[in-house]
């Protein structure tokens, strides 16, 4: 059949090849037997009526074609998409930087992926991708975005696959009045700051940290958390251990005194 002959070729090598040479970061992702290609890279103008189409597929949170403009046309590094072989958009992440703000950061405006084409990876890449940019070519400090209380698939990948953390809870946020955790994600510079800070209010002098610097200055306050925790454990079994033998002594004294008394009987 013709579905059959699709799967065999799709599966070819030639095929693989000729995908491998599509721009961006390539996924390959097999389920039954059948490779589903997919490609991420940044959006073009071309691109928007299919990310609205996608858009009104998945989310309740719908925008006017003016609303994607608005984000490629003032940030055109951001927005991301995800399409199959056929150039087909089966996801996307829409983006946008808060420059005004006292710390300028970026905001994920929204994300979404076909149902096709779910559990691939695919919307961390995007957000990935996205973030990237965010950092190295606007400099921002932190992500931050909105997520229904009630979604715990997109609250999984954001806490545990991304790293975000709950920065509040907003109440009645959604137009359908649910609440949604506002979600911060520190980059280095972010990181660096909240260091300096620290450092202020314990007065210490603050010396910039270098890439890579604030994951380890993390990473290591959190083993000297353990290791003052082991101390404290073993320095409490230690004394547990001496009033086990004092005790022991205690009791060794008032039996020689027993045996004297009698003695002198």
């Amino acid at each position: 059949s013709s579905g059959s002959f699709l799967r065999f070729w799709s599966s070819r090598p030639l095929v693989h090849d000729l995908l491998a040479g599509l721009p961006g970061d390539k996924s390959c992702c097999r389920e039954g037997g059948f490779c589903r290609m997919v490609c991420i890279r940044p959006a073009t103008v071309d691109d928007l009526y299919g990310m609205q189409a996608c858009n009104l597929c998945c989310l309740p949170e719908n925008y006017h074609m003016k609303y994607y403009f608005y984000h490629i046309l003032s940030w055109p590094q951001l927005p991301q998409v995800a399409v199959d072989h056929n150039n087909k958009i089966v996801g996307y992440v829409l983006a946008k930087m808060e420059e005004d703000a006292e710390s300028p950061h970026g905001h994920i405006t929204s994300l979404a992926v076909l149902r096709t084409h779910r559990k691939l990876g695919i919307a961390s890449k995007l957000m990935r991708a996205s973030m990237n940019v965010m950092e190295e070519t606007f400099d921002a400090e932190y992500v931050s975005l909105h997520v229904r209380y009630t979604n715990r698939a997109a609250f999984t990948l954001y806490s545990s696959t991304l790293g975000f953390e709950i920065n509040d809870i907003e109440k009645g946020y959604y137009a359908d009045k649910e609440d949604a955790y506002d979600m911060r994600k520190l980059f280095v510079k972010g990181l660096a700051k909240q260091a300096a800070e620290k450092d202020k209010k314990t007065g210490k002098i603050p010396r910039p940290l270098k890439d890579g610097e604030a994951k380890k200055e993390e990473e290591k306050k959190e083993e000297n958390k353990e290791e003052k925790q082991k101390e404290k454990e073993d320095a409490e079994a230690d004394k547990d251990t001496k009033e086990a033998e004092d005790g022991a002594d205690g009791d060794t004294d008032a039996k020689k005194k027993n045996r004297k008394k009698k003695g002198k009987k």
